[in-house]
């Protein structure tokens, strides 16, 4: 198994990518815990994954909160003894608008979600990491925190960016204590998060003219990318993109 004994901390696991990742995880032998703000989905799929065989617990976590992400941590290590593997995955979307149509509402909503949240995270991890010997923390931004887009908004869009450079200051401060620090750049996938621009046609179809293998990717096939990062196989990888879009970002 691949992440046999291993810890891993996911936030945003209750469904879409971070649950397929909790799935994967366990199943290669890794305990997990998975924090959300979304708790019947949570305590659902974990009580899944323990059906299945696999070591799961769910605690809410609202990943604005430095609170509530030390209070996760805390309680993950008392369940299960340390902290290996942190994957940031929570996030959420934002409508599509011009840099001037923005409010400062929608850009503060946002950024706190999807970048502030991957801080806190990555900050209440590290002393429990240390502690451990070294780890790995996967944080999950976006194809579109690597490119511009015309259809997209401007805070979605920094706030991927920010995660992308969050992860390499991350990767650069604490590699000599052993502690790794990789960001994933998924394009568009099928999940949750896309079902409103998969069922509009129009924009559907804007999207898929935009990726060169024709379709949105499948939420399993951005786990095994994180899976490879969370596991010893990537141990000299640091500091690095890894870009799972179809092509998108080759054009």
């Amino acid at each position: 198994m691949r992440l046999e004994s291993k810890v891993a901390f996911i936030s945003g696991g209750a469904r879409g990518m971070g649950a397929c990742e909790a799935r994967l995880f366990a199943a290669e032998g890794a305990m997990v815990a998975i924090g959300d703000v979304l708790e019947e989905e949570g305590r659902r799929l974990a009580a899944e994954i323990g059906e299945a065989g696999g070591e799961c617990i769910f605690l809410p976590l609202d990943v604005t909160s430095q609170d509530q992400w030390e209070n996760a941590i805390a309680a993950t290590v008392l369940k299960f003894g340390r902290l290996d593997i942190l994957v940031n995955n929570a996030g959420v979307g934002a409508r599509n608008m011009l840099v001037e149509n923005t409010s400062a509402e929608d850009w503060d909503q946002v950024m706190d979600i999807n970048a502030k949240g991957v801080f806190l995270g990555t900050k209440a991890a590290i002393p429990e990491m240390r502690k451990a010997g070294g780890g790995s923390i996967i944080n999950i931004s976006s194809q579109l925190g690597l490119v511009g887009v015309d259809n997209s908004s401007p805070q979605y869009q920094a706030s991927k960016g920010a995660v992308r450079l969050l992860t390499k200051s991350t990767a650069i401060q604490y590699a000599r204590e052993g502690i790794r620090a990789n960001s994933v750049h998924p394009g568009p996938i099928v999940t949750p998060m896309t079902e409103g621009s998969r069922a509009d046609t129009q924009r559907n179809e804007v999207t898929i003219q935009r990726i060169p293998l024709g379709r949105y990717g499948e939420p399993e096939e951005v786990a095994n990318g994180v899976l490879f990062l969370a596991s010893d196989e990537s141990s000299f990888m640091t500091g690095s993109e890894l870009v799972i879009d179809g092509g998108w970002t080759a054009q």
